[in-house]
C-alpha cells in the first residue's frame, strides 16, 4: 500500500542538531532511506538549512510553525527559503478547544493565517496533538469541530499517536480519519503505549498503535511523516528502525542510498 514517500519530522533529532554536524545528520537520513524532512525551525539559519539539505540529497515536504502571530512573515519567508510549500501550525493550547465559540474564533484566525499565507505561495495546515481529540464541542471532538470551521483551503496534519491517546483508543483512530476525509493530507507516524501523554515513545514497531490500520485509513494522505517526540532508546537508531520496519510490510518505500 505504499503511496507516499517517507519523511522525518526533524523535531526527532533537535538534541542530536544541537550538539552534532547538522549536515552529517542529514546524510545519516539519507542513508537509512528517508527522500524528505519536515523542518520545525525556520527562522534560524534558512540558508544554511537549505545548503545542508541540498547537500544531503533531501527535499522539505513541509515546515512547522507558529505562523499566527505576529512574526508570521519571517516565518513565511523561511519557509519558502527552505523549498516548502506548505506550513504547517504545530500547536495551539486547550484553551482553544474549550467552547464552540473558542474553535470558532481559531478557526478564524487559522483562515486569516491561510489566506497570508497564500500570499506566499504557501498552503497552510494545522497538527493536532491530544487535548483537540480529549475536548468534547458540539457533540463531536474538538479536532472535527475546528475541520468543520476551516476553509477547505486549510488542510489537517493528524498526529496519529497523540489522537490515538485524546481517544483513549488507537483503534479508533482510523474511524476519526475517515470522518476527516480528504481534510487530512499528512500523517505523522510515531508509536507507543498510547497509556498516558506523559509515556516514552517507541520506534514505529515497537508499540501498540495499529500503524498499517491508521495509514490505510487515509488514502489521500500526500506525505507519512515519522516522528518521535521522545524515546528511550537512540534517536538515531530509533528513527532508522521506523523506517526499516514500515519499508518491511510495504508501507514506505525508502528513498535509496545517501550521497
Amino acid at each position: 500500500m505504499v503511496n507516499t514517500p517517507p519523511a522525518l519530522q526533524l523535531y526527532s533529532l533537535r538534541e542530536q542538531l544541537a550538539s552534532g554536524s547538522r549536515l552529517d545528520i542529514l546524510r545519516s537520513l539519507r542513508s537509512f532511506g528517508y527522500g524528505a524532512v519536515e523542518p520545525y525551525d525556520v527562522r534560524t539559519d534558512p540558508e544554511g538549512q537549505r545548503a545542508d539539505l541540498d547537500a544531503a540529497g533531501l527535499t522539505v515536504c513541509s515546515v512547522h510553525a507558529k505562523a499566527t502571530g505576529a512574526d508570521a512573515e519571517e516565518f513565511f519567508r523561511g519557509a519558502k527559503t527552505l523549498g516548502a510549500d506548505t506550513l504547517i501550525v504545530p500547536m495551539s493550547g486547550p484553551e482553544e478547544f474549550a467552547s464552540a465559540g473558542a474553535v470558532a474564533e481559531f478557526a478564524r484566525e487559522l483562515n486569516e493565517t491561510a489566506a497570508r499565507a497564500a500570499d506566499h505561495g504557501l498552503r497552510l495546515g494545522y497538527h493536532n496533538h491530544w487535548f483537540e481529540l480529549e475536548s468534547s464541542v458540539g457533540g463531536t471532538t474538538g479536532l472535527e469541530a475546528l475541520a468543520d470551521a476551516l476553509d477547505p483551503e486549510v488542510i489537517l496534519e493528524v498526529d496519529t499517536y497523540w489522537a490515538a491517546v485524546g481517544l483513549r483508543d488507537a483503534r479508533k483512530v482510523p474511524g476519526l480519519l475517515e470522518r476527516l476525509g480528504e481534510r487530512v493530507r499528512y500523517l505523522h507516524v510515531k508509536d507507543g503505549p498510547v497509556v498516558d501523554k506523559t509515556d516514552v515513545m517507541t520506534a514505529v514497531g515497537g508499540g501498540r498503535v495499529p500503524v498499517a490500520d491508521i495509514l490505510a485509513a487515509a488514502p489521500g494522505a500526500e506525505w507519512h511523516v515519522v516522528e518521535l517526540d521522545r524515546c528511550a532508546t537512540d534517536m538515531l537508531t530509533a528513527v532508522r528502525e521506523s523506517l526499516e520496519w514500515l519499508a518491511a510490510r510495504h508501507l514506505a518505500e525508502p528513498a535509496g542510498s545517501g550521497r
